[in-house]
């Protein structure tokens, strides 16, 4: 199943700085390996903001559910996520 999340981050600005760098690195790493497995498939930035917009590719809506919550920034996220659905006039072989 595709889904969109959208992820802002807020970070408390009196948040540990080097609490907040070892999070980010905790971070980078999840979601890279996420992206090497297949199960986050594409991520972009938005420009202007601490935030992404993301398209994960997982079995059902308890896996991105468990994926999220174990982001180690979860905490400090507003998510949006919308399931999403092969298109009839997409010419892609790959976008199930």
């Amino acid at each position: 199943m595709l889904f969109k999340v959208d992820m802002t981050v807020n970070i408390p600005l009196d948040y540990p700085e080097e609490q907040a760098a070892a999070l980010k690195a905790k971070e980078k790493a999840y979601s890279q390996q996420l992206q090497r497995d297949g199960k986050w498939r594409h991520i972009w930035r938005v420009a202007g903001l601490y935030a992404n917009v993301s398209i994960f590719d997982v079995a059902d809506n308890e896996e991105l559910h468990n994926i999220l919550m174990a982001l180690p920034l979860y905490p400090f996220m507003d998510i949006s996520v919308t399931p999403l659905c092969r298109h009839p006039s997409s010419v892609k072989d790959d976008d199930r």
